[in-house]
């Protein structure tokens, strides 16, 4: 990626040249992966035609992602209007349909602000990426738009919510794409396509423009095929942003000048290590283990408690949010909207336009979170799911307190699995997320990097969880 932006600020190979490629490239892979739902090919043309104008201008410098093909989740709003996305070129427009029936014909009428940073940097998007819907699975499988396939074996899932985001890039339709990552969404589909997924810490990306799911869990991140672009990346889309309260006023820089770290010390779950015992994640956490210790990486036992009800409350905490965010869903202000029969009223256009346009995994998930969050159980569930997270922050807190650089974990249970093998079990599926969940409800920066690949040739990755801000760290950790 950053090869291709040095490219195109030298002059030596056009945005314009490298867009037709990239386009080319998506032309001939995405049929088979499905990967992108919509594909931008006048509008990218257009936007590149201006990012090469600028270099001719003596502007190159000024664009740090100058001429690089990107692709961005179906959940992040482009818009027609509001800021030009370069020099006076028009918004990419097209639907923002969080992979669901209800927002199918829905376009935005503004653009997220990472989105947004990243065409200011000339960034090229090439198309909008395939997900679950509304960012609920783990497999991109619950999709209007059918099913990603996995590069490295189309018969396996490309892993979800962001699987669109990873297969677009371990393909090399894209040199680097934006997902979103509340359970793992981001990492868990870096890790079975083989590529880098990066969560940053809650509040380092605006949120502004990502259509939410669960809002104290959601972040943006960038998927790309080195720590280094991904790190390039995340320098463009972080910083405060007065559209998104909950940004962080100090979470511009992430490039700390190369500050070497010092007696690295990362830390493992005692409790992954005994669970996961004998499984092929516990086997790479082991090779894992002996890799970093053989770069001269102390590694300690860390106590993690929290963990073993890491997944109950985070499925607690994620769909209570969701019956919040997505009871604006009711066929009246915009979205599906449900055709009525004589004698039917409100309550009806209620229920059909949500019943028609929602998913059956969307549905049950409303229907959890609007039960903890009842009367008469929200103390017996979402209070004590509150109390879980504290418990998990906890843990992460005083692993950090014991001179622990960061916490090394798999990033999955194992390698990307079948194709419908595990739609019809949804705790198997859930539990696909058991290494990620603790980290956003912590809040804190994770990366998933590519470590190996098993018997079959899959990818398996790795995570390494810091403290929060310490994004840089993180990634040098990675790039051991």
């Amino acid at each position: 990626m950053l090869e291709t932006r040095d490219r195109v600020r030298a002059g030596t190979v056009s945005a314009v040249e490298v867009t037709r490629a990239a386009l080319a490239r998506v032309r001939v892979v995405n049929p088979t992966l499905n990967a992108l739902t919509q594909v931008f090919e006048e509008a990218a043309l257009g936007h590149a035609a201006a990012v090469d104008g600028a270099v001719s201008a003596g502007r190159g410098h000024t664009l740090p992602l100058a001429g690089v093909p990107i692709a961005i989740k179906d959940n992040i709003c482009l818009g027609p209007e509001g800021p030009a996305s370069f020099d006076g070129v028009a918004g990419y427009g097209g639907f923002t349909t969080c992979g669901s029936r209800f927002l199918e014909h829905y376009r935005s009428p503004f653009t997220a602000t990472a989105a947004q940073r990243l065409m200011d940097a000339g960034a090229i998007i090439i198309g909008k990426a395939n997900m679950d819907e509304f960012g609920m699975g783990s497999s991109t499988e619950r999709s209007i738009h059918g099913a990603t396939r996995n590069p490295w074996d189309v018969s396996r899932v490309a892993g979800g919510s962001s699987g669109g985001s990873a297969a677009a890039v371990a393909s090399g339709m894209v040199a680097a794409a934006l997902g979103s990552d509340t359970g793992g969404s981001i990492r868990q589909p870096a890790s079975f396509c083989g590529c880098v997924g990066l969560k940053p810490t809650y509040g380092r990306v605006s949120r502004y423009g990502l259509v939410a799911y669960a809002s104290s869990l959601d972040q943006i991140g960038p998927l790309a095929t080195t720590v280094g672009d991904a790190a390039a990346m995340l320098e463009v889309i972080s910083g405060q942003d007065p559209l998104d309260a909950t940004s962080a006023v100090d979470a511009r820089r992430v490039s700390d000048g190369g500050r070497p770290i010092e007696n690295l010390t990362l830390g493992v779950p005692r409790e992954v290590t005994r669970s996961a015992k004998g499984t092929p994640a516990g086997e790479l956490l082991e090779r894992a283990v002996e890799w970093y210790r053989g770069r001269g990486a102390r590694i300690i036992e860390v106590d993690f408690p929290g963990i073993d009800f890491g997944i109950a409350a985070y499925y607690i905490i994620a769909t209570a949010e969701a019956s919040s965010n997505l009871a604006r869903f009711d066929g009246v202000r915009y979205g599906r909207r449900a055709v009525l029969q004589p004698g039917e009223g409100l309550e009806d256009l209620y229920v059909k336009s949500r019943t028609e346009g929602f998913g059956e995994e969307v549905r049950k998930r409303i229907l959890l979170g609007t039960h903890v969050l009842s009367s008469g159980y929200y103390d017996a569930y979402y209070a004590t799911a509150l109390r879980a997270r504290n418990v998990i922050r906890a843990d992460y807190a005083r692993a950090f307190a014991q001179g622990c650089h960061a916490i090394l974990t798999p990033t999955t249970p194992g390698p990307a699995f079948g194709l419908g093998e595990k739609t019809s079990d949804p705790l198997t599926m859930y539990l696909e997320d058991v290494y990620t969940v603790g980290v956003n409800l912590a809040g804190l920066p994770a990366i998933s990097v590519p470590f190996e690949r098993d018997g079959s040739g899959l990818p398996l990755g790795v995570q390494l969880v810091g403290p929060a801000f310490a994004e840089a760290d993180v990634m040098k950790i990675a790039m051991l």
